[in-house]
């Protein structure tokens, strides 16, 4: 296929006018990768932080800092300025911004703080907070003519985009790369991706470069990144939050569709986001959303026996389809343990039909035959990237190609038809498997929750993130689900399995992947899976989980 020469052009275009918003004198020297793979603590370490900027960066709680913003103890411009510096010293060391608007930002906030002085009142729930959001590079030239929905509220809700971050071309890849702005690197080792296709997300928050963030899930873009990096993050269920005129692959196909959600180092961040939109009743700006505001009743566990009660976990130890790495484990039994520690019930749960699951909905996602990727790429000229494998010019990793379980060929409207039917009788036997584990939970209720690896891997080599089972089967059922932060790998427990009878050769390629010292140090992190639209719940019982981890590792019962 002929590809037109000038898309490169453009490329060059937007990379420049990048550098060009960086200030100069916030440049940093820059180690090369072998010599310094993590850079986690460079932002601490490099002097362009003042003392107060690397304690307002630090806080990591974002209850904490509105609680400043609002008393007035700390501005929102300051507030922006250090959280601006130190994501710039983060981009320095991952790539991960794309869109850097410090002028309008500091406007923003400088109009803020004017209005706290002059009338005592904040301008909304999340005033002055400095929020990241997920960028959008489809054809290379394309630009918004609006704001989406999502950034009109959280305009309304008094805080200040800073920047939008670097995800894959086409928003349907694990992984971080694209033809305008380049491959992201995770902090933790730079030769791993952050994941994707909220990856800039990811390593920038990871780095603290950003106090929140937001990014898109359709197949575990929020939770893989969120899992390599560290973070907390929420998988709402489709509808709940605006998605309105955010720029999105695959648009209108409606059978598994991408959803918005928030990022953070902390729980009250994923909370506090929630409850500022859906104060803003966005579905009187959003036709989809579903009329349904922050409910109390669901978030003290009104259908979960209530705030105190003992909750039961089922732990899927593995789904059926690829078994996890032995820092996964590690971490189910840590998170198993640490809930019997803090008189939960945790039970075993039994896969259920997920590779069907998982096979309808990527056949689902290439319906079309991969023509929406195709014509956005066409109208710039660029290529369509077609492996996240680095090119001779970057770090090469060994490893071995996915080949994708169904060929790129055009579904009939009657077998669309017939795959979103097939959905629907997936999605009731998959409920009447959960309903039926009230005969095993002693609590007179099904199973509260699941918990489960979001990927069956911590992050690994750039182009070789292909696991997506565990993420996707909750996009293909629409439950809601978390990802939380458990351990890091220690080359020293985690010591590679023997080997298996695998489940096919996903799995094996997977068990072959774990190498424990390349891994060392990464993060840890697992998934919570509630019923659709259980949003507070799940937060409600996410909560619960991190509270018997802190406990549990405060007993000093595990390594970090």
């Amino acid at each position: 296929m002929e590809y037109n020469a000038n898309w490169k052009t453009v490329c060059h275009q937007k990379l420049k006018r990048q550098h060009e918003s960086i200030p100069r004198e916030w440049l940093i020297p820059v180690p090369s990768l072998r010599e310094r793979p993590n850079v986690m603590d460079i932002p601490a370490t490099c002097g362009l932080l003042t003392a107060r900027e690397l304690m307002i960066t630090e806080t990591t709680d974002v209850g904490v800092i509105l609680e400043k913003l609002g008393a007035a103890e700390w501005t929102s411009v300051e507030t922006t300025t250090a959280f601006y510096k130190r994501a710039i010293i983060a981009h320095q060391l991952t790539n991960c911004l794309t869109e850097i608007f410090v002028d309008r930002a500091l406007a923003k906030a400088r109009y803020l703080d004017e209005v706290l002085e002059r009338t005592g009142k904040v301008v909304g729930p999340l005033h002055g907070l400095p929020i990241s959001l997920k960028g959008y590079v489809s054809g290379v030239g394309n630009y918004a003519d609006n704001d989406s929905v999502i950034v009109e509220i959280l305009y309304q809700c008094g805080a200040v985009p800073f920047v939008r971050t670097n995800v894959p071309q086409t928003l349907m890849w694990g992984e971080t790369y694209n033809h305008v702005f380049g491959r992201t690197l995770n902090p933790y080792n730079r030769s791993l991706t952050p994941g994707g296709s909220s990856g800039g997300e990811g390593a920038l928050l990871a780095m603290k470069g950003s106090p929140l963030g937001v990014g898109t899930d359709i197949g575990g873009s929020l939770r893989i990144p969120s899992a390599f990096c560290g973070l907390y993050t929420l998988r709402p269920s489709y509808a709940r939050l605006p998605y309105y005129g955010a720029a999105n692959a695959l648009s209108g196909q409606e059978s598994i569709t991408s959803v918005l959600g928030p990022m953070a180092n902390s729980l009250s961040g994923v909370k506090d986001f929630m409850t500022a939109v859906l104060g803003k009743r966005p579905w009187n700006l959003d036709p989809v959303v579903i009329r349904k505001p922050w409910d109390e009743d669901e978030w003290n566990l009104c259908e979960h026996g209530g705030v105190g009660a003992k909750i039961c976990f089922a732990m899927m130890w593995d789904n059926g389809v690829v078994r996890p790495h032995p820092p996964l484990v590690r971490a189910m039994q840590t998170t198993k343990a640490a809930l019997e520690k803090a008189g939960h019930k945790v039970i075993d749960w039994e896969p259920h039909r997920h590779l069907e699951i998982y096979k309808n909905a990527e056949s689902i996602f290439v319906a079309d035959g991969n023509h929406d990727y195709r014509t956005e790429c066409a109208k710039s000229g660029e290529p369509l990237i077609e492996t996240m494998v680095p090119s001779v010019e970057e770090e090469t990793a060994e490893g071995y190609e996915f080949e994708p379980p169904h060929p790129f060929v055009k579904t009939l409207v009657g077998e669309l038809w017939r795959l979103h039917d097939e959905k629907r009788e997936l999605r009731k036997s998959h409920l009447d498997h959960w309903q039926k584990t009230v005969y095993r939970t002693d609590t007179g209720r099904p199973v509260d929750a699941i918990i489960s690896p979001a990927v069956a891997y911590t992050a690994v080599p750039h182009g070789l993130n292909t696991d997506s089972f565990y993420t996707t089967l909750c996009n293909a059922l629409d439950y809601t689900t978390s990802v939380f932060p458990v351990t890091h790998v220690d080359p020293k427990v985690d010591l590679p399995h023997e080997p298996h009878d695998f489940y096919n050769h996903e799995d094996e390629a997977v068990y072959k992947l774990y190498k424990t010292d390349l891994f060392a140090g990464c993060p840890v992190g697992l998934q919570l899976i509630g019923k659709t639209l259980e949003e507070e719940a799940v937060l409600r019982l996410t909560y619960i989980v991190d509270d018997a981890l802190k406990k549990w590792k405060a007993a000093g019962a595990y390594s970090t």
